[in-house]
């Protein structure tokens, strides 16, 4: 219904001493009967007033619950998993698990004696010492050098193709504890070293996993060394004061820590990446100060307009509150999509996800608020006036009046910049995204280029057949002959009629004469044989299967519960589609980055990098669903302003205007928070945690700028009044159940009913 010239003016001078930045949060779920609205509403006001009431002991809970989830999830690291695959959701996997039954081998160290003449006589002397002490070790096996070795194909594959190197492989006793194993590698690099060559490197499976374990923990420290002390900087210039930009970070700490005990809970039934601790971090930091600036902001509005420390915390947790559990609510939609791909290292980052955004909005509505009203007092209020005709709102003056050429011109960019992802090549993790100053990725390096038929992983293959058997000596036959095989091995096996034959690609574990390989491997395999493929190379072919089977139904999940979101908030079905669409343009825009930085190895000087050749193969799917969730929080804040004042009576022009001029300074400082913590993750060395950081924050970025600053009111201007159409059924479902204002009076309702209940 329309209101009045005058109403419009009376809604436009209050709005003048609103701080934008928590818009939506007088909005809740509300269907039409008056009463409705107001128990819902009153939920969250009740809950502010409770919060005061008991702010110590909310306070001391969470404290308790703190140290405990920390000191249970620190505990935990060392169950964390840091395997990339998919388990044994693919046939590879399950090749892997059978393989661990018929063939139990212990993991390896490789050690590589550099600067040596392998033509010198006098070498196998000077070295046997060292290698006998390794031999002498328990624990280990077996160890494999180019003079002890059965055959001289063997002693060859041990020997550098310039002669001026030699490989030693010490194969561990299969089966032992994770923990016995690590301290005897410890125990073998340090009698490696004193191997009389003159350089000695350490590498090997065993302390590559040990090594991504210390390097994610090594990052995580980096991260947060960086991106925190910038964060409480510009908190404390936007907030006022210190006492309120530590505000944010306690929201960001308690959901961190007491999401560690989620994890390891999780470690329990299934595995569980040691990446998921990056995660967890990140968006803890991210969304923990994005919730905590919401409702520091609200609560120094509402001091700025007279009520007491108590009674502006309640009406904060009523009001923001509100806004952070919606918000929550759309970031954890996003989340979920992790879990369609039914894939553990995925589900470990949708458990992470999941568990720090809810943990972090339940202490954003509780924590926080107890804590702020105990220290509320040295919170400044805020009193300043955001000026109606400010830049926010002359730029989308400005792009209104081109809108047309600004859609094209954006649009065309936002192409452009995403062009990059038409040529992605996507790989599994291996040693190479490990930090360039480790020595394992150095020995992993040198096997790669001066080992070569060492360097690659094998496809494995187990068939039904037994090693004497004339059909097992004409397929293996065919196997050494195949284009691309520079080796074909078969292992010792205590399974009857079962084989397990090592094929070796020429090229690398992931690259395309690896990929080809399985394809023809599998092609030309008898049927009688019935032959299974493993290996890194049938790995990556199946998991990009699974990943490109799953990622229509994850899409459709999560557009469709944003859609329906949108649609509660806005009322509007045109409004939800152009959101997505444009979410989707910015997606692009970012995956466009990635391959230009990380493939193409642009600017790996600047982010300290060597670049592979390929992306991580989970870094899209985690990119796509991370920013989605993030972008968001953005939307629905800007819409919702937009929203609310268009139902005041502004045109559409006028409310888009009046909309980003109310909250264009508050999205791009809260994006500039977000994006100085996914950058100090970025700057730290294990590649796929850069990857990600750089993705995020170019997400984050071209969302919180381009997109919202200028795509949007270009199309909404161009869309008029289309913007709001629904159809006439909808419309009625939203009167009905939409997202409707909440009154002050539902407010001291609630605090007239907490009154009640304390004098009962």
């Amino acid at each position: 219904m329309q209101r009045s010239t005058s109403d419009v003016l009376g809604f436009s001078t209050r709005i003048r001493h609103q701080l934008d930045l928590d818009q939506f949060s007088l909005y809740d779920l509300a269907p039409g009967p008056e009463s409705r609205p107001k128990a819902r509403g009153a939920l969250m006001a009740r809950l502010g007033h409770l919060v005061v009431r008991r702010r110590r002991r909310v306070v001391a809970v969470w404290v308790l619950v703190m140290l405990i989830t920390g000191a249970v999830g620190m505990a935990s690291i060392g169950r964390l998993s840091t395997d990339f695959g998919a388990g044994d959701r693919t046939e590879a996997g399950r090749v892997a698990k059978s393989i661990r039954r018929l063939s139990p081998t212990g993991g390896e160290i490789a050690i590589v004696a550099d600067g040596i003449d392998m033509t010198d006589p006098t070498l196998p002397a000077t070295l046997r010492p060292g290698l006998t002490r390794l031999r002498a070790m328990d624990g280990v096996a077996a160890v494999d050098d180019p003079w002890s070795a059965d055959s001289p194909d063997t002693a060859a594959a041990l020997t550098a193709r310039d002669g001026r190197a030699a490989l030693v492989i010490v194969r561990l006793a299969p089966r032992l504890d994770s923990t016995v194993e690590e301290k005897l590698a410890g125990e073998i690099s340090s009698v490696a070293r004193d191997i009389d060559a003159p350089e000695i490197h350490v590498g090997g499976e065993v302390l590559i996993n040990e090594q991504f374990t210390t390097a994610s923990e090594n990052d995580l420290l980096k991260g947060e060394a960086i991106a925190l002390p910038i964060a409480i900087i510009a908190m404390a210039f936007i907030l006022g004061g210190l006492v309120a930009a530590g505000m944010p970070l306690l929201v960001a700490v308690a959901g961190i820590l007491s999401s560690l005990a989620v994890l390891a809970a999780a470690t329990f039934v299934g595995d569980v990446s040691i990446f998921s601790l990056n995660v967890v971090n990140m968006l803890g930091l991210g969304l923990g100060i994005d919730y905590g600036l919401l409702m520091v902001n609200r609560f120094r509005e509402e001091r700025g307009h007279g009520l007491d420390v108590h009674e502006a915390v309640a009406r904060t947790v009523a009001t923001a509150g509100t806004t952070v559990l919606f918000s929550a609510l759309t970031v954890s939609v996003a989340m979920f999509g992790l879990f369609v791909f039914d894939v553990p290292l995925l589900s470990s980052f949708g458990l992470a996800g999941l568990g720090v955004v809810m943990l972090s909005m339940a202490a954003a509505i509780t924590f926080l608020p107890a804590v702020m009203a105990i220290v509320g007092r040295r919170i400044t209020p805020k009193t300043a006036i955001v000026e109606e005709q400010g830049r926010f709102y002359r730029l989308a003056r400005v792009v209104q009046r081109r809108a047309g050429l600004v859609t094209v011109a954006i649009v065309t960019l936002l192409v452009v910049l995403a062009s990059p992802f038409l040529s992605a090549r996507l790989e599994n993790g291996d040693a190479r995204s490990l930090p360039r100053s480790t020595e394992v990725r150095a020995v992993a390096l040198a096997m790669k280029d001066r080992f070569p038929s060492r360097g690659a992983e094998p496809i494995t293959a187990i068939a039904q057949v037994d090693t004497t058997s004339p059909e097992f000596a004409a397929w293996s036959t065919d196997l050494a002959n195949l284009d691309g095989v520079a080796d074909v091995s078969v292992r010792p096996t205590t399974g009857q009629n079962l084989t397990v034959v090592d094929i070796t690609p020429t090229g690398t574990s992931q690259d395309a004469t690896a990929t080809d390989l399985v394809g023809r491997i599998r092609a030309g395999a008898p049927a009688d044989l019935q032959v299974r493929i493993g290996g890194p190379a049938a790995d990556l072919i199946e998991i990009k299967q699974i990943l490109g089977d799953r990622l229509p139904l994850a899409l459709a999940m999560i557009v469709l519960a944003t859609l329906v979101l949108l649609f509660l908030m806005t009322g509007s079905i045109v409004v939800p589609i152009k959101a997505v669409l444009m979410n989707i343009l910015s997606l692009g825009a970012s995956f466009g980055a990635l391959v230009w930085i990380f493939q193409n190895g642009h600017l790996s000087g600047a982010l300290s990098f060597d670049s592979v050749g390929a992306i991580d193969l989970w870094m899209p799917i985690l990119v796509l669903i991370f920013a989605f969730g993030l972008s968001m929080d953005y939307e629905v804040f800007l819409l919702s302003r937009i929203k609310e004042i268009h139902d005041s009576g502004a045109d559409t022009d006028t409310a888009v205007a009046l909309g980003l001029q109310r909250t264009g300074l508050i999205i791009t400082s809260a994006a500039l928070l977000i994006i100085v913590v996914f950058a100090g993750f970025a700057a730290g060395e294990v590649l796929a945690i850069k990857q990600l950081g750089v993705g995020l924050a170019v997400a984050v970025f071209i969302d919180a700028t381009i997109v919202r600053t200028l795509l949007v009111p270009a199309t909404m201007r161009l869309l008029g009044q289309w913007n709001w159409w629904a159809p006439a059924p909808l419309r009625r479902f939203h009167q009905r159940f939409g997202l409707h204002e909440v009154s002050q009076s539902v407010v001291e309702g609630a605090r007239n009913t907490a009154s009640a209940g304390d004098a009962r």
